[in-house]
């Protein structure tokens, strides 16, 4: 990814489109044949000349064009005809995203392919749900992860939006108007690019199209920090049902050598909010001056390279976890058993529902039982088949059927289906 917004490669970008650019105008006729063939041939650049030449120009596209005019020679004359800075520094973005987004989705199909592996192995391990962080009901290791597959689906969704959105390109002139130029250049330089044209610009493509693409890429970033978020809770020393793979050598702290922590999520989560602050810089690059003015060009030099590096990476890492990650299928049994199957109350008060208590007077009597559950370190179980209170209500060997972990996975394989279709 860090090739692709190399100074080469931007540079490259723009060659690309200048060409382009050049076809265009031969194809229409502004361009004869031996000139368009010395293009072809010669079209080229030194990076460290064309830098020297920045150097005194203090402008880059005129050090670009300036390089490629010493290569090209009397035939360059037909380069950047009728063209302003921004038809090629905003079409190549186009190029750019493009590139970018293809090794994005490269890294996203990785991690997705994890998920669904965690979630198909893990189908029926049950693990017990929390809310607020304290225990609530069971749910599946399997149902867990399928949730993330679902939600990284509904990233790559996005994603192809938002790139539909940025891989555009203009070659319209000075404030979009195409004085100088003509619409069918423009439309043969973006079908020889694999772009589409904006249909109306000013000397730039407007920003809402990039804002949009970089809220993606925070919302990305936001579904890898829920997910490392999760390992990070479930790695806890009193939980610990997963663990980050920790290889031979590694150390966990230089003070406390028996440390294994969750470092990886934990750096995911801290690169998270580099990319939302990017997300933010994108919004602020919508509104400029009339038909333009400069205040976006900075900021997207930062954003842009370091918002698709970070997400490539942070993509990266988080499929490397979920490969190696160490599931705990004993700690998951163990941990459903340390509330005394209090997780059972919801099905209790249903039942005394279903036989004719009122839900305030079921409430009262099961949480009643559960209080003592919990004060005196007591099966819930056992107390509710103990209770005198209960029996009035609910048969002995109705109980045994309440108290069936089973019972809160039964629409599992429904959910799975819906998750993942046909591989369901």
């Amino acid at each position: 990814m860090g090739r692709i917004w190399s100074l080469e490669n931007r540079f490259r970008a723009w060659l690309e489109v200048e060409i382009a650019v050049c076809e265009a105008w031969f194809q229409i006729g502004c361009i004869p044949q031996a000139e368009m063939e010395q293009i072809r041939a010669k079209a080229d650049f030194d990076l460290q000349r064309l830098l020297a030449i920045e150097e005194q120009t203090k402008h880059d596209v005129i050090a670009f064009l300036t390089a490629v005019e010493e290569k090209v020679g009397p035939a360059s004359r037909f380069i950047h005809l009728g063209c302003t800075s921004s038809d090629i520094t905003d079409t190549a973005n186009g190029l750019l995203f493009k590139q970018a987004g293809e090794l994005i989705f490269i890294e996203l199909d990785r991690v997705l392919a994890c998920l669904k592996d965690l979630a198909f192995r893990h189908k029926g391990r049950l693990i017990m749900g929390r809310t607020h962080g304290v225990h609530a009901e069971p749910t599946s290791f399997g149902l867990k992860m399928a949730g993330f597959y679902a939600e990284f689906q509904r990233h790559r969704r996005r994603l192809e939006q938002a790139l539909d959105d940025v891989l555009v390109g203009k070659i319209s002139g000075a404030v979009g108007t195409y004085a100088h130029l003509q619409p069918e250049v423009e439309k043969i330089t973006c079908s020889i690019l694999g772009l589409d044209p904006d249909p109306i610009s000013t000397q730039i493509i407007q920003r809402d199209r990039h804002a949009y693409f970089f809220q993606i890429l925070a919302l990305i970033a936001g579904g890898i920090e829920r997910l490392a978020t999760e390992l990070r809770h479930l790695q806890r020393t009193e939980v610990l049902e997963v663990e980050e793979g920790f290889a031979k050598g590694q150390k966990g702290s230089s003070a406390m050598p028996h440390k294994k922590n969750p470092i990886s999520a934990e750096n995911m989560c801290g690169l998270a909010r580099l990319v939302r602050s990017n997300s933010l810089a994108a919004m602020e690059n919508m509104p400029l001056w009339h038909e333009r003015d400069i205040s976006h060009s900075s900021v997207e030099r930062v954003i842009m390279p370091d918002s698709t590096i970070l997400i490539d990476y942070m993509l990266h890492r988080m499929s490397s976890v979920l490969d190696g990650l160490q599931v705990k299928p004993e700690n998951m049994e163990h941990n459903l058993q340390s509330s005394y199957n209090l997780y059972f109350s919801q099905r209790v008060l249903l039942a005394l529902v279903e036989a004719g208590l009122t839900r305030q007077k079921a409430y009262e009597l099961v949480q009643e039982l559960a209080m003592r559950a919990w004060k005196e370190k007591t099966p819930f179980d056992k107390l509710i088949k103990g209770s005198l209170k209960i029996k009035e209500h609910l048969a002995p060997s109705s109980l045994d059927e309440i108290f069936d972990p089973g019972y809160y996975i039964e629409h599992e394989d429904l959910i799975f289906h819906r998750v993942f279709a046909e591989e369901a």
